[in-house]
């Protein structure tokens, strides 16, 4: 390894496409740090724990709004000939 390796690299797949620099220790750490986050966070969805986990139960019933319509403060509808 050298030192003077930058760590990103421009990617022959596109003009404006960049990747981390295996051959640069800042890019190979860049890597092994995207695949654990990348790796918990699928494990935490497929197990619906932290953030993706569902919410609680409330110790209070939920209410269900029935909204009538036209709501109450609106004008009646002209009268039908």
């Amino acid at each position: 390894m050298s030192d003077d390796e930058p760590v990103f690299k421009r990617s022959k797949w596109g003009a404006n496409r960049y990747y981390y620099n295996p051959r640069n220790p800042v890019g190979l750490t860049l890597i092994v740090l995207s695949l654990l986050f990348t790796g918990t966070m699928l494990i935490l969805m497929a197990n619906r724990a932290g953030p993706f986990a569902p919410p609680k139960a409330t110790p209070w019933p939920q209410q269900s709004y029935d909204y009538s319509w036209p709501p109450p403060s609106a004008p009646p509808p002209p009268p039908s000939p």
